[in-house]
């Protein structure tokens, strides 16, 4: 079976709108389900490739930060 994550993950939430985008993402957080790391990594890189130099900056900035609680 051939699965790709990416194209799977991308068709299923592709005509959510903001709200429906954040559910699924903090309903992903909330549950601690291993499975569902594969999704958040997906639409995380969505949202580097669509973020400028200085949004990555802060992203990394941000991560850093977290790491370190």
């Amino acid at each position: 079976m051939n699965l790709n994550i990416r194209q799977t993950v991308m068709h299923n939430v592709k005509d959510n709108n903001t709200e429906q985008l954040q559910d699924t993402i903090v309903d992903s957080i909330q549950r601690e389900e291993e499975q569902l790391l594969p999704g958040l990594g997906v639409l995380f890189e969505i949202i580097w490739k669509e973020s400028a130099a200085e949004e990555q900056q802060r992203m990394l900035q941000t991560l850093e930060n977290g790491l370190k609680h």
